[in-house]
């Protein structure tokens, strides 16, 4: 697993983690090869993201793809040949596609790559014939993202390489149902799904037909990256900010408690360098500062110099719809932390965070008056609202079609 960027390894019970893979840079994604020998990773020592393969007797890293864009790690081949992965290099406007590579080096190929579709988390079947994966949606680059949106969306597809590929679609794209898993005799799927409210792992059978049953029954929470053992009879997820074990057979989940013993191989910083999704640019009315939205949260910077920084939002939500108060000295903005989007305001002075909105409607657009004294917004795009900055005096101006 990996924690401050870095790849550990810890026995699957639990108990004392120790450090495998580090560098300055940022490592993800470990991927046991089938026979344990070695592990597939990301890192971005190099760029964007490509992908390296550490060899556990020799200790040796070596480097496998040399793409200019990300180079996503999906998993081996279960002959341990090659290593599927997904990138959006080779089709437009950002679009993923499937490819695999040797896992002695060499040019990679296409296996998936129907144009002007997103295909992404791809898990070749045991026999090697068929690949299942997920296509349509944006969940390939927002799959942090808590809640349900449309845009999150995506179905899991079964694609029959060849010219051209065959796609048999097994779920049908209204949820979000990411990272299929195969079982180890193939006939059945396991993935990740928020079809009943929360995320879980369900599973179907590997064929159009068939009903899709749940798993585990979190009713709160993100269950995000799960990888299934080479026996089908595990599989691990990131949960609630740690590792979680899922036996597959009785449906037990547990997290696993573990304890981290090792140094990083040099010293960590307090700050990530952020070169694109920057969104909701937003210049201060006396022009000194700009806000900004990048993954969601929200930062502030000196609007002549850049530099680094201020985090305004540290939620694990989305934040967007950044206005200025006249006076430059307050943001306020909109967060999707509580389910519907609620407007909060950031004072910079006090450094404290107030919310200003609640209820059932989601809120949106806000602007502050010209005196600083009322926040104008709009309520599930019906209601054109007004109210105090401390959340006081609420009252609705107009109502109608205003998105």
């Amino acid at each position: 697993f990996v924690s401050g960027g870095d790849i550990w390894t810890v026995p699957a019970s639990g108990g004392v983690a120790h450090l495998l893979i580090t560098d300055p840079a940022t490592e993800s994604r470990p991927t046991y090869s089938p026979d344990g020998k070695e592990l597939a990773f990301i890192s971005n020592r190099t760029g964007n993201g490509d992908i390296y393969i550490f060899n556990f007797a020799s200790g040796q890293v070596r480097r496998l793809t040399y793409d200019d864009a990300l180079d996503q790690l999906n998993g081996w081949s279960h002959d341990g040949r090659w290593i599927y992965f997904s990138t959006s290099s080779h089709d437009v406007s950002g679009q993923n596609d499937i490819y695999r590579i040797s896992v002695d080096g060499g040019t990679p190929m296409p296996v998936c790559a129907d144009r002007y579709v997103n295909e992404f988390f791809a898990a070749p079947s045991p026999d090697g014939q068929s690949i299942a994966l997920n296509d349509r949606g944006i969940s390939s680059s927002q799959w942090w993202r808590r809640g349900h949106s449309h845009l999150d969306e995506s179905q899991i597809v079964l694609c029959h390489p060849g010219a051209p590929p065959h796609y048999q679609a097994l779920t049908d794209g209204q949820a979000k149902e990411l990272w299929p898993m195969w079982s180890a005799d193939g006939k059945t799927l396991h993935y990740v799904s928020d079809r009943s409210g929360a995320e879980n792992i369900w599973t179907r059978p590997a064929t159009p037909s068939g009903a899709a049953r749940q798993v585990t029954q979190f009713r709160e929470g993100r269950v995000l990256w799960p990888a299934i053992s080479n026996d089908g009879r595990t599989i691990v997820f990131e949960r609630d900010l740690g590792i979680w074990k899922l036996e597959v057979g009785s449906g037990k989940a547990e997290k696993v408690a573990i304890t981290l013993r090792g140094a990083p191989s040099s010293t960590g910083v307090a700050h990530r360098s952020l070169t694109n999704g920057f969104e909701n640019l937003a210049l201060s009315p006396d022009g000194k500062k700009v806000a900004f939205a990048v993954h969601g949260q929200i930062f502030a910077a000196s609007a002549k110099d850049g530099g680094d920084a201020q985090r305004v939002t540290e939620s694990e939500a989305n934040e967007q719809d950044l206005a200025w108060s006249p006076d430059s000295r307050k943001l306020v903005y909109a967060s999707d932390r509580d389910g519907p989007t609620h407007l909060y305001v950031y004072d910079f002075v006090a450094r404290q965070e107030a919310k200003v909105t609640g209820g059932a409607g989601a809120d949106t657009q806000p602007q502050f008056a010209p005196d600083g004294k009322h926040i104008a917004f709009l309520r599930d795009a019906a209601k054109l609202v007004v109210i105090d900055p401390d959340g006081k005096n609420e009252h609705v101006l107009a109502t109608g079609g205003l998105d």
